[in-house]
């Protein structure tokens, strides 16, 4: 029992040293205080936004970063039909996707 006692000590030191180190990237990216001034975006959903985007320049148009995150809605057709209700793909970065998730709720 005091073994496993001991063994949740180390974990729990390690996950606080590992919650710094997070901290401390995020805080050095450029965009890191831009989007936590989105109401619902405190500092792990933003650094999570931020390592699943990466650099934002590579999605040029802006319609790739949407489809990226797996948020665009598909488009069900077959002959004249056009379907009335259309999901999102859920195709992408579904860790993106789920911080969405958690800053909307």
């Amino acid at each position: 029992m005091k073994v496993l006692i001991t063994l949740i000590l180390q974990y729990q030191e390690h996950l606080a040293e590992l919650v710094q180190n997070i901290d401390a990237l995020a805080e050095e990216m450029k965009d890191y205080e831009l989007i936590q001034s989105i109401p619902g975006i405190g500092p792990k959903i933003a650094a999570t936004i931020l390592a699943e985007i990466g650099e934002i320049d590579r999605f040029n148009p802006l319609k790739k970063l949407v489809a990226f995150a797996g948020i665009d809605s598909s488009v069900f057709s077959s002959g004249k039909f056009n379907a009335t209700q259309n999901r999102i793909t859920k195709r992408g970065a579904s860790q993106l996707r789920y911080a969405l998730v958690m800053a909307v709720q």
